[in-house]
C-alpha cells in the first residue's frame, strides 16, 4: 500500500490513490465467488467503488449500471476494466435483462437512491427508495447484497454520547427522504429473510472526497468568508476510499437474513472545530449563524472497526487534504450535502 499523500496535485491522483486496494480487501474479494454487479454506479461514489472492486479483484467480472446521463463517466469506467451497460431501473423489464447468477454474477452492491429534491416530488423519491429496492430485491434474490443505505434511518442523538448502535430501532424525524430509507431495507429485509439471500446494510454517514462532502461545504463556506450554520453542530465522516473498501468487503461478512452495520468515520467531528481548523489553514476567521442542537444523526460504529478496523484515513489528513484543495482551486461535483438540515425537506 502507498503512504498517505501529502496532497492531490489532479482529479487522476485523487482518483488513483482512492481506488488502489489494501491486501484486506484483496483477500475478502477472493473469499468470495462469482462477478460483482453495481447498481447506480453513477453517482459520486459508484464509480471509485467499480474501479477499487476491479483493481481488487482483477480475475472478476465487474459490471456497473446506471442511466449514464454523463457519456465521460462510462467512458471513464470502461477504460479501467469496468462493463458498463446503460439502464433506467425504474423499468422491471431492463431489470430482469441483466446479468445475474445465470451470467455467473454472485454479488450485487446496490448504490441507488433518491434524496435531493426529495420534498418536491415525493412519489419519485418513495419509488427510487422502495420501490425500485423491492424490484430489485426480488429480481437478484439469488445474490449476497450490500445495500447501500443511511445514517438517517436513525433518530437524532445526543450529541455528548456513543451514537445510535445498530439496535437503535429505525424512527427517523419526519420527512420523505428519511422515511423512504427506511422502506428501503425492509424490502431488502424481506427477500432476504423470504429466500435467504445474504446480505449487509451499511448504513453510512458522510463519505466524503476532495470534491464534495461536509468538509468541502465546510471549507469553502469559510473559504468564502461565508456564514456556516451550525444547527447541526456535529457530523460523522468519513473517506470515500475508506467507506468503498469497507462496503466491498462486506461482501465476505454477509448474514442470512441480511442485518444492517453502520460506516462513518470512529469520532464525532464539531463543525464549529472543522470550521476553526479550516480557518487556521486559511489565515481567515469563520462566521457562524444559529446555534448547535443537542441532537444529531451520529453513529457507533463499534461493529465495523471489530470487522475491519479503524478507517486509514484521519480527520485530520482529510482536513489537510481539503483545505488544499479548496485553496488550489480543485473542481467541485456542485452536489453540496444540505448536512444541516434538520426538517428532513432536502
Amino acid at each position: 500500500m502507498s503512504a498517505l499523500p501529502t496532497r492531490f496535485a489532479s482529479v487522476e491522483a485523487l482518483e488513483d490513490f482512492m481506488t488502489e486496494p489494501t491486501p484486506a480487501l484483496v483477500a475478502d474479494l477472493a473469499r468470495v465467488d462469482g462477478d460483482i454487479l453495481v447498481l447506480g454506479v453513477g453517482g459520486k461514489m459508484g464509480p471509485t467503488l467499480a474501479r477499487l472492486a476491479k483493481r481488487g479483484a482483477p480475475g472478476k467480472r465487474v459490471i456497473g449500471v446506471a442511466r449514464f446521463s454523463d457519456p465521460a463517466v462510462k467512458a471513464a469506467l470502461e477504460r479501467h476494466g469496468v462493463e458498463c451497460i446503460g439502464c433506467d431501473l425504474l423499468d422491471r423489464a431492463a431489470l430482469q435483462r441483466l446479468p445475474n447468477a445465470r451470467d455467473g454474477v454472485r454479488n450485487l452492491v446496490f448504490m441507488a437512491g433518491h434524496k435531493f429534491g426529495a420534498a418536491g416530488n415525493a412519489s419519485l423519491t418513495w419509488m427510487m427508495n422502495v420501490g425500485v429496492p423491492a424490484m430489485v430485491a426480488e429480481a437478484f434474490s439469488e445474490l449476497r447484497t450490500v445495500v447501500f443505505s443511511t445514517a438517517c434511518v436513525y433518530p437524532y442523538v445526543p450529541v455528548n454520547g456513543a451514537g445510535a448502535d445498530e439496535q437503535v430501532p429505525s424512527t427517523p424525524p419526519a420527512g420523505d427522504y428519511a422515511n423512504s430509507c427506511v422502506g428501503r431495507e425492509r424490502m431488502f429485509e424481506y427477500v432476504s429473510r423470504q429466500h435467504g439471500t445474504p446480505g449487509r446494510l451499511v448504513r453510512l454517514s458522510y463519505a466524503i472526497d476532495m470534491r464534495y462532502g461536509v468538509l468541502y461545504d465546510v471549507a469553502s463556506t469559510v473559504f468564502a468568508s461565508q456564514p456556516l450554520d451550525l444547527t447541526m453542530g456535529y457530523a460523522d465522516v468519513i473517506w470515500q476510499g475508506d467507506a468503498n473498501e469497507q462496503s466491498l468487503r462486506m461482501l465476505a461478512h454477509c448474514t442470512t437474513p441480511t442485518s444492517p452495520i453502520n460506516v462513518t468515520g470512529p469520532r464525532h467531528t464539531s463543525v464549529r472545530w472543522l470550521a476553526a481548523e479550516f480557518g487556521r489553514r486559511f489565515g481567515r476567521q469563520p462566521v457562524f449563524k444559529g446555534q448547535e442542537a443537542p441532537t444529531a444523526w451520529l453513529l457507533d460504529t463499534s461493529q465495523a472497526q471489530a470487522l475491519f478496523g479503524v478507517p486509514r484515513v484521519p480527520i485530520e489528513t482529510m482536513i489537510d487534504w481539503v483545505a488544499d484543495w479548496v485553496q488550489q482551486g480543485g473542481p467541485s461535483l456542485g452536489k453540496p450535502t444540505h448536512f444541516s438540515t434538520r426538517d428532513g425537506k432536502y
